[in-house]
């Protein structure tokens, strides 16, 4: 059985968080690759990230959250039967976040300097706009040794390590909240209400029989909607059978 974990934010803030989370990853994917042609790929996610972290004001979100952790460890700290020692281990890397987002300046503030990352970006912005006659520069970068652009890639990447280690925890901190439990969708529809604290619903479902879930709602409530991906002609798109799959309300 092939399955897949699905997830839908419940509030702007995570899915900021998410849309962040994935950018990342997808930047480390492409900073290790030897082709060219990945690596411009790589300047495409880059530039999207700045774009996002421009635009957002991530440090205060990640901070509040942090700050919530942080009371959250401290009221775990009594429990009886609590593993102190993940505890005491999970506090320090709250601590120590909290403490770097208050000393650093802005996300990615190295990168948007950067002289040689400023004179491309623009471009990127323009289909098609990367071509040679367009930035010769970036053309010049690309053809110089594959060590030495692997060495600045790293360095690049290595300004963005405190977002990623804040957007990690906090994500984690918000997955770990709940378990998955088994659930079905009667006729493919499921409905549920959202406590104020939830902000993330997580589905695992199977990906083999050709229908995936979708979610509509808020914070207060939320209804997840199993559609078909192939539909024929005159078919409905929606699943009107019952679907077992799991469930996980953070």
């Amino acid at each position: 059985m092939s399955s897949a974990v699905f997830e839908f934010p419940l509030k702007e803030k995570v899915r900021n968080y998410l849309r962040v989370e994935q950018l990342l990853g997808q930047l480390k994917m492409t900073a290790t690759a030897d082709l060219t042609s990945l690596q411009l790929i790589f300047f495409e996610q880059l530039f999207e990230l700045l774009d996002l972290v421009e635009r957002l004001d991530l440090r205060s979100d990640l901070t509040k959250d942090l700050e919530a952790h942080e009371k959250n460890l401290v009221y775990w700290s009594s429990h009886p039967q609590i593993d102190s020692s993940a505890l005491e281990q999970a506090l320090k890397t709250v601590l120590t976040l909290r403490e770097k987002l208050k000393a650093d300046r802005r996300f990615a503030s190295v990168l948007k300097d950067d002289k040689f990352l400023s004179s491309i970006r623009q471009r990127f912005a323009i289909p098609g706009g990367t071509c040679s006659f367009d930035l010769p520069s970036l053309h010049f970068w690309l053809q110089q040794p594959l060590e030495r652009r692997k060495y600045e890639i790293s360095q690049w990447l290595g300004s963005l390590t405190l977002l990623d280690d804040a957007i990690t925890v906090s994500l984690s901190f918000i997955r770990e909240r709940s378990q998955f439990s088994n659930v079905v969708a009667e006729n493919g529809f499921y409905q549920g209400v959202a406590e104020d604290s939830k902000e993330l619903i997580r589905v695992k479902c199977r990906v083999d029989e050709g229908y995936y879930p979708t979610l509509s709602g808020n914070k207060y409530r939320y209804a997840l909607r199993f559609m078909q991906f192939s539909v024929k002609e005159g078919q409905n798109s929606a699943v009107e059978n019952d679907i077992q799959f799991h469930l996980s309300a953070c």
